[in-house]
């Protein structure tokens, strides 16, 4: 496997100063790298993790995956120009804004800007969050898992998993049909959902203690349709989460406690009781899908579904 995890993710927006605050007070994510057109924020010792540019629409602009050298980012160039994809090496001014020694740029069949690197640059501080939280679960595994959302999974996903080389973790159907990809042990870093129209879904972020997410939540519900996910449990990666609206308009799952899986050894499998044991109301959803959502849940509880009570190191 030649992409090791998600290092990063851009957004370009015209509410840099809103992004700002959410992303400190909120997330407890560092501002790095002031400049006219935006920002870098960290979570971690990486100079930085999510890039904010100022634009002339809010959406996510690129989505970054690590591999480990040259060697392997020229063999998945190659795959890809093979396969028919446009690809170019990105410029030396775009590998320092990304912060990391060299990237290629493409395209998944949905038209999200995917960006290939290595040699992901080090803060020369530590890292100093923005609120008061434990941290930030990333290193390895790293900055989370990115969700998209689309009009046809079964032609958006062959470029992540024939191309790429993203790993079935498991599937839903129902209330609406997902699929959940991994690259390490963490259960996934990618996932699409099938809604009818492309787009980006949610960036989710893991937090080092339940806590942190527990008083973000309280923070977050202070404001007016901040909270776009209540508070509840997954079915699949068992990760405690809430989902909170950013300036943009799409979603951060800000959670804890997410399993870890072998991936020499994991097998894929449906989730038959739905993506949520308990909580996690969607208010993205129409009426009828969260009805269908709801009844899975009482469903689980009914058969006395359990995940483990910690699963993280």
């Amino acid at each position: 496997m030649l992409l090791r995890s998600l290092g990063y993710i851009v957004v370009a927006t015209r509410a840099d100063e809103a992004w700002a605050e959410f992303a400190t007070r909120l997330l407890g994510m560092q501002i790095a790298d002031q400049h006219a057109h935006g920002f870098s924020l960290r979570t971690d010792a990486r100079a930085g993790r999510l890039f904010v540019e100022r634009g002339s629409a809010d959406r996510v602009s690129a989505m970054g995956w690590e591999v480990a050298d040259g060697e392997a980012l020229a063999t998945l160039a190659k795959r890809l120009v093979n396969a028919g994809c446009d690809v170019r090496a990105g410029s030396a001014l775009e590998a320092e804004q990304r912060r990391v020694a060299a990237l290629i740029v493409t395209h998944d069949p949905a038209g999200n800007r995917v960006e290939l690197f290595h040699g992901a640059i080090d803060a020369p501080a530590p890292f100093r969050a923005g609120r008061a939280i434990s941290g930030f679960r990333t290193g390895a595994l790293g900055l989370g898992h990115v969700v998209l959302t689309a009009r046809s999974l079964d032609t958006l996903l062959p470029f992540y998993t024939d191309l790429l080389g993203f790993r079935l973790s498991d599937y839903a159907l129902r209330p609406f049909r997902a699929s959940f990809f991994h690259l390490n042990s963490r259960h996934h870093s990618f996932a699409a959902i099938e809604t009818g129209v492309d787009g980006f879904h949610h960036l989710m972020v893991e937090l080092q203690s339940l806590d942190d997410v527990g008083q973000g939540y309280d923070l977050a519900q202070l404001e007016e349709q901040r909270v776009a996910v209540t508070l509840g449990r997954h079915s699949n990666d068992h990760m405690t989460s809430f989902y909170a609206r950013t300036p943009s308009g799409f979603m951060v799952e800000y959670g804890w406690g997410g399993r870890s899986i072998d991936p020499a050894r994991w097998e894929p499998f449906e989730c038959v009781h739905g993506p949520s044991l308990w909580g996690h109301e969607r208010s993205w959803l129409d009426a009828e899908k969260r009805a269908e959502a709801l009844r899975l849940r009482l469903d689980a509880a009914d058969q006395g579904v359990r995940a483990p009570d910690f699963v993280a190191e």
